[in-house]
């Protein structure tokens, strides 16, 4: 069902404001836009009852607002994090609570980020073709196999998340999951704040602290000047440009203008850039950040993260659960040196790895080699 008129859309939102269920999916365009254009937005009570909404047609999405936030109703995304963004960008709000199909596939022995073809056929059998990734969908208007296409985002969603739910609670992991999916809906996962757009740029870790002060006021002016302009911010200047700048600091505009890449600066950017970098610099000692790079571990330290690994790495083939969404490295690395809130000590991840890994740094339990596999003894 193509939806283009706000009559439509009402008439649809009231069938689905009774579901317990609504599943999402978008198509949007951002190659060259910062804030990403919402193209189509699918929405699915059932396999047979499917809308693909015309945003470009119909101006008010309320009706759609209302049912994202409409706590009886599960809505049910693949891969969450970027059509959250597009979301909150074009209805003021994200959808909640929310079920992320991507996640619990994690808790139920798929691979860490299962894409959502291969989740499909894994719990339908159907295989579905992708013929249509590369579509402009703000181009009007769309052909029948470009609504099939889209619509197949969110047919067989219902059905997955119906079975997910129940392979979860047969496991007695719901407690483990949901605080997952609430977690992905925190602001800071999908809107930019400038200040925080350092954090970002691409090997910052070999920045030193003044530096990093540097990049923080020098990013948060390239990330204003993105947003405000509505053009992707590497079109402003790119992370290597920004990563010297960062560097070399110049406090005027002819060493400003050494550095390849900024030619582009109109004089009004390179003054504004330049005013950024000084405010880096005078950055008290106090209020410099942190350290973009963690220390790095001793070559003690890293021979007992590589034992703690491989015990990581058999409770998560035991358990079904993905190695990489119960610790990384440096999580490990972090209970190793009882560093505080270490994610391993707390919560569902203490309870499935942290206590294991606990007994075996306190000797209470090791590893062996049994008929070619590794095991905990």
């Amino acid at each position: 069902m193509f939806i283009s008129t706000s009559e439509e859309l009402a008439r649809f939102c009231e069938r689905a404001s009774s579901s317990r269920v609504l599943a999402v999916d978008t198509e949007f365009l951002r190659e060259r836009t910062y804030h990403p254009r919402l193209c189509l937005l699918q929405l699915a009570i059932s396999p047979d009852d499917i809308a693909a909404v015309d945003p470009i047609a119909i101006r008010d999405l309320s009706p759609v607002a209302r049912l994202f936030q409409d706590p009886a109703i599960t809505k049910v995304i693949h891969a969450c994090s970027q059509d959250l963004e597009v979301l909150d960008g074009a209805l003021g709000c994200v959808p909640a609570p929310l079920f992320d199909t991507q996640v619990a596939a994690a808790f139920l022995g798929h691979r860490m980020q299962p894409g959502y073809g291969p989740l499909v056929e894994a719990y339908t059998g159907v295989h579905l073709a992708k013929a249509e990734s590369l579509t402009d969908w703000s181009r009007r208007p769309l052909d029948p196999e470009q609504l099939d296409y889209a619509e197949d985002d969110v047919r067989y969603l219902p059905g997955i998340y119906e079975r997910m739910v129940s392979q979860l609670v047969e496991l007695d992991r719901m407690s483990w999951v949901l605080p997952e999916m609430q977690s992905l809906t925190a602001p800071e996962h999908y809107r930019h704040v400038p200040e925080r757009a350092y954090l970002h740029l691409k090997r910052a870790g070999s920045l030193t602290r003044k530096q990093l002060a540097v990049a923080r006021e020098a990013c948060a002016w390239r990330e204003r000047a993105a947003q405000k302009r509505n053009i992707p911010r590497k079109w402003v200047l790119s992370d290597e440009v920004m990563l010297e700048l960062c560097r070399r600091s110049p406090t005027d505009v002819q060493r400003l203008r050494r550095i390849r890449g900024t030619e582009q600066l109109s004089v009004r950017d390179a003054d504004a850039l330049l005013h950024a970098v000084t405010q880096g610099l005078a950055c008290p000692a106090s209020k410099l950040p942190g350290a973009a790079r963690r220390s790095r571990p001793t070559p003690e330290q890293e021979s007992v993260v590589d034992l703690m690994y491989a015990m990581l790495r058999i409770v998560a083939e035991k358990s079904g659960v993905a190695a990489q969404l119960i610790a990384s490295r440096d999580d490990l690395l972090d209970l190793l040196c009882k560093r505080p809130h270490a994610t391993l000590a707390e919560g569902w991840r203490h309870e499935l790895a942290g206590r294991r890994l606990e007994g075996l740094l306190s000797g209470g339990c090791g590893l062996t080699v049994k008929d070619g596999r590794v095991e905990i003894l």
